[in-house]
């Protein structure tokens, strides 16, 4: 009894071990991509360039003389440029991670058999 409850631990092992690349490649890179995807939505919605832009022309503070229109045109325009670029260094950090998913199973396997 003992005997075939090890032989079937150790096939499934041998079975892991062959399943894994495929896995890590199929459905393990769809679900780090959701993460990412959820990442990037966090990130949006923390920075909300699009929510800025929908209030460009509306004056801050309830100020409608045209010094307060014109400052908060050009406050809410900086905001905008600064949120957009950092909104596009995040989906860059966002594309990277998921990059680093996929290539670390090829780093590993070059580091084993070429000996890093």
């Amino acid at each position: 009894m003992g005997i075939l409850i090890l032989q079937k631990l150790f096939l499934e092992a041998l079975l892991d071990i062959f399943y894994f690349p495929v896995w890590w490649y199929t459905g393990g890179a769809l679900h780090a991509m959701r993460y990412c995807a959820v990442l990037l939505k966090q990130g949006n919605s923390r920075l909300a360039p699009g929510i800025w832009l929908a209030n460009l022309f509306v004056p801050m503070f309830g100020q409608f003389d045209w010094q307060g229109r014109i400052v908060s045109f050009f406050m809410r325009l900086v905001q905008i440029i600064v949120r957009t670029i950092a909104l596009t260094v995040w989906l860059l950090c966002c594309v990277l991670l998921f990059v680093l998913w996929l290539a670390i199973p090829i780093v590993v396997w070059y580091g084993i058999f070429y000996g890093i």
